[in-house]
């Protein structure tokens, strides 16, 4: 690296203590959803009181990593208690830290599959269980969540990193295992763009391609004041459930097409289709697709393409010159009016993506691709290595 990433020192049994104080404190009620209420509880383990001793002399955390402990025990009992745990489950935790929230889901499930990429916190959290007499029930994976194929599980239980919530929320509802649920915290002003909907100021392409294949449920809000280093934005509780029954739509075709439609989500789709740069890019993927004399869309595969983000879309500007070269302006006319004339018979070419549900732009995308419009390029490989969000939001 360049530099070094901020850190906050520590003496860790000054962390001990603190998690002690912070249980006590009240969670920051929220004015839209209603008052987080739960019961006090008092943690009188001696094996907590004893961690105080042959801990680490330092510690340090790193900003730059999400490295933010939620210290609070009422917090992480009620995180539990929401998840629904089973005693024969399985359940998955991103990022577990120090164990604050590990513990307890040893407690409830049969076992906890923890991926940690700071070997510091991986040894931390092996004594810590090791104390509590659980080693046993735990699979610790050190590597980094975005590039980990993830073992079996029925759920996940997590305090996430706010910087790869985008991507990893993608990889656990467009990913391979089945799941029951997802229980996260994560930044509020994120978890709202998760929950918008449309209509709202909030509604996004996030939300949209999240909720074709998932439902998000709102748990509670948490004040930043219960974390250790103290972040600066607050965060929020959601719960996601995979939808028992998936949609008949192309994964890959449908994230290509949500790309184009939210690209700008305030304009009109019939401002935004009528680009002439956007009328080429579909007219080439158009006559790719017949020159390949099968249709690619004939089954859905939703095992594929999780970091795909269409980013040739706008870096094939020499291949984009070579086409236009090659096309003539009559073919491109016709070819917009073809366009303009699906939105404006289906009454989409004044709407706003914004304003518009799922149930809606799935119809469209079928309209789109029933008459040869396609928005994936099915020919060019696709990035799988490329973990950047904007694929989904």
């Amino acid at each position: 690296m360049l530099f070094k990433p901020k850190s906050v020192r520590t003496h860790f049994s000054g962390l001990i203590f603190f998690q002690n104080y912070q249980r006590n404190l009240w969670v920051k009620p929220s004015h839209r959803y209603g008052k987080y209420n739960e019961e006090d509880d008092d943690d009188k383990d001696p094996k907590l009181r004893n961690t105080k001793e042959n801990q680490l002399d330092h510690f340090y955390l790193y900003k730059s990593k999400g490295q933010h402990l939620l210290t609070n025990t009422r917090i992480l009992d009620a995180i539990v208690r929401r998840s629904n745990i089973k005693p024969t489950d399985t359940v998955l935790e991103i990022g577990p830290g120090t164990g604050n929230l590990t513990v307890k889901l040893l407690e409830a499930a049969e076992k906890v599959v923890a991926v940690e990429i700071d070997k510091r916190m991986v040894d931390v959290l092996h004594k810590r269980v090791a104390e509590n007499g659980l080693q046993e029930r735990l699979n610790v994976i050190c590597k980094d969540a975005m590039k980990v194929e993830f073992p079996q599980f029925d759920l996940v239980v997590a305090n996430i990193p706010y910087g790869i919530s985008s991507p990893l929320i993608a990889k656990l509802v467009y990913g391979r295992n089945p799941f029951r649920s997802a229980t996260l915290l994560l930044q509020k002003e994120f978890a709202r763009r998760l929950l918008a909907k449309p209509g709202d100021s909030e509604f996004n392409r996030l939300a949209v391609n999240v909720n074709l294949v998932a439902d998000v449920e709102f748990v509670m809000d948490v004040s930043k004041r219960q974390f250790f280093p103290c972040p600066k934005v607050d965060s929020s509780v959601v719960i996601i459930r995979p939808k028992p029954e998936l949609p008949d739509v192309n994964l890959n075709e449908w994230r290509a097409f949500t790309r184009t439609c939210f690209g700008k989500k305030n304009k009109t789709l019939g401002a935004t289709f009528k680009q002439k740069k956007k009328v080429m890019q579909l007219l080439k993927l158009a006559k790719t697709t017949s020159l390949n004399n099968e249709n690619p869309l004939t089954r859905n595969n939703y095992e594929c393409d999780e970091y795909y983000d269409g980013k040739y879309e706008d870096e094939d500007t020499d291949g984009e010159e070579c086409f236009a070269s090659s096309t003539s302006d009559l073919e491109m006319n016709l070819f917009k009016e073809k366009i303009v004339g699906i939105l404006r018979k289906s009454g989409f070419e004044d709407k706003r993506p914004s304003k518009v549900s799922n149930e809606d732009l799935l119809h469209l995308l079928s309209l789109f691709n029933q008459a040869g419009i396609y928005f994936h390029d099915h020919v060019k490989p696709n990035d799988l290595g490329n973990a950047n969000a904007a694929y989904l939001s």
